[in-house]
């Protein structure tokens, strides 16, 4: 395999890799070549994924680890580094949301949301980072973020927050860690059902209906439509000149709304 977006002889870490977005992104990679290190909490979970991606021909494996431990993170670093030697990419997946409203919030869901979404993100960006510096070769972190993030959306309070963190910290990284040749960048999905919203939606056909009236393509996305952009980051050859960007698929919402 050659071209623009050729990731042979690449390995990305992708947090959250059983996650519905996490997971087909990482297949997305894994089909340009791209070794994948899957990191989560259930490698039970786990254990498909990666037989998928071990089918498209390229190198996987599942390491256990809670993004909310700095302990897990680390260690699941260590594991890593003996099993690939060297990574370039991270992807970083995990969410968690809650339509609990503002004034029934209690501060325990806004810091378990906050953990997860946030402070694991920034954990897991100084740990897996600080070794990609090391590394001294280019190297990508990818972070995902939302459309909830900038407008904020009601009814997932917490959530917008966390993402409009999420947001902040991806363009003091792309800042931060630029001389050591690491772009950093997010993706701003749009309405992918996945595990933190299906629930939601299903609950709430007059939400679905104002998304759609939101949105000029008029459906959700499908989490294989994240796919191109996500190996357009992650490829030295198609973004170099790319960091600090927050990048929209979400199907004309954001264009919508501002």
């Amino acid at each position: 395999m050659s071209g623009l977006f050729d990731l042979t002889g690449k390995t990305a870490v992708v947090t959250g890799g059983t996650s519905t977005l996490g997971s087909v992104m990482a297949k997305g990679m894994a089909d340009h070549g791209c070794s994948i290190a899957l990191v989560c909490r259930s490698l039970e979970k786990a254990a498909p994924i990666v037989q998928e991606l071990e089918a498209k021909g390229v190198k996987a494996k599942a390491f256990a680890a809670d993004v909310t431990e700095m302990a897990d993170i680390e260690r699941s670093l260590d594991e890593i580094i003996d099993w690939a030697g060297e990574f370039s990419i991270l992807l970083n997946t995990p969410g968690k949301n809650s339509p609990t409203p503002f004034f029934e919030l209690t501060m325990d869901e806004w810091d378990d949301i906050m953990s997860v979404n946030l402070k694991g993100l920034v954990m897991t960006c100084q740990v897996y980072g600080r070794k990609m510096a090391d590394f001294k070769t280019a190297g990508s972190i990818i972070n995902i973020s939302s459309v909830s993030s900038d407008p904020p959306l009601s009814r997932v309070f917490t959530y917008s927050a966390s993402k409009a963190g999420v947001n902040n910290v991806t363009q003091f990284l792309a800042r931060e860690l630029a001389q050591y040749g690491i772009r950093v960048n997010a993706i701003i999905p749009g309405f992918f059902p996945a595990e933190q919203n299906r629930e939601i939606l299903a609950k709430d056909p007059a939400r679905v209906e104002a998304i759609m009236k939101h949105t000029p393509l008029g459906r959700f996305g499908d989490a294989e439509e994240l796919q191109g952009t996500a190996v357009w980051l992650a490829s030295e050859k198609a973004s170099s000149f790319v960091t600090g960007a927050l990048i929209r698929v979400d199907g004309g919402f954001g264009a919508m709304t501002i």
